[in-house]
């Protein structure tokens, strides 16, 4: 039960009450619908799942994927293939990913100061490129690879799943996840080891970039065209997810598991308020009485 994050509780007492007071909250079409709307968030918090346990940050993370929409978009509409697209897209991501690496792992500039700055640059470019407007007739070949499904499952949902286990494959079982804890908790003795562990770190937030980038194919698929802005105020969302599902900014202690269970905490928790109909401003200030009731129960139970 220990290993159980506060989040796990808080998921199971959210879906009881909205299931209890929201009609049509607990249905299979429903539950299918937050699997949808959390798999782009699932995109982003995985990466910074493995972001934080370097005890770092990406404040940057969901403007890069805003921009990388956005190119992606561009590209559509002028006529280019979806692999092109996609790749430029992806291309796009990783620039900006292996940029904050460089910025926090040689230079040595604070996360929050380097990825707040990356933040500013990724927006900007987005707003200059779209000047400020909507990018639309992408055409139909993502819309309907969006809205395809497999099985039953939407292609969202299987994008999503299929990027849990490769991030799940590479954290536990390859050398690159064992140096991601080390990073965060004895990077010291990763050096005195020989193990080029910036070369490791910068590659950690290049992943966060990529993963931003590739998210941009389920965004703009979903709005059906890309928009500067899109995505500005989910790597709150993410990093939300994350520390609720239990990683600390210490020690490199954490996991995609519950980072998964607080994914689909804040899904659960965004889609009830929804179908309770409460004010989107309220459901802002709910994402951080989340945090703080989640946090609170790994405090008490802690101490118990």
């Amino acid at each position: 039960m220990r290993d159980i994050p506060g989040a796990g509780y808080v998921f199971v007492i959210l879906a009881l009450v909205f299931s209890i007071f929201g009609s049509g909250f607990a249905t299979s079409t429903n539950i299918l619908n937050i699997g949808v709307q959390s798999s782009v968030l699932l995109l982003l918090s995985l990466p910074m799942t493995l972001i934080i346990m370097s005890e770092g940050l990406d404040l940057s993370i969901g403007a890069v994927l805003s921009l990388s929409g956005v190119v992606l978009a561009v590209l559509l509409s002028g006529g280019r293939a979806l692999p092109t697209a996609l790749v430029a897209a992806l291309g796009v991501g990783l620039t900006f990913g292996v940029g904050n690496g460089l910025l926090v792992a040689v230079l040595g500039i604070p996360a929050f100061v380097a990825t707040l700055g990356t933040l500013g640059i990724a927006q900007g470019v987005a707003l200059v490129v779209t000047d400020g407007q909507s990018v639309v007739g992408i055409g139909d070949r993502l819309p309907a690879l969006y809205n395809s499904t497999l099985a039953g499952l939407p292609f969202s949902i299987l994008v999503a799943a299929s990027a849990y286990v490769a991030l799940h494959v590479v954290l536990y079982h390859t050398r690159f996840g064992t140096y991601v804890s080390a990073i965060g908790g004895h990077r010291e003795a990763l050096v005195l080891a020989g193990v080029p562990a910036t070369r490791y770190h910068i590659a950690i937030y290049g992943l966060g970039g990529l993963m931003a980038g590739f998210a941009a194919l389920l965004l703009t698929g979903r709005m059906n065209s890309g928009h500067p802005v899109a995505a500005i105020g989910m790597e709150f969302d993410a990093i939300a997810a994350v520390i609720v599902g239990g990683t600390s900014f210490e020690r490199g202690r954490g996991t995609l598991a519950g980072t998964l269970v607080g994914v689909c905490t804040v899904g659960v928790l965004k889609n009830g308020l929804n179908v309770l109909e409460v004010s989107s401003s309220l459901q802002v200030a709910s994402i951080g009485l989340l945090v703080i009731v989640a946090l609170l129960i790994d405090s008490v139970r802690g101490k118990a």
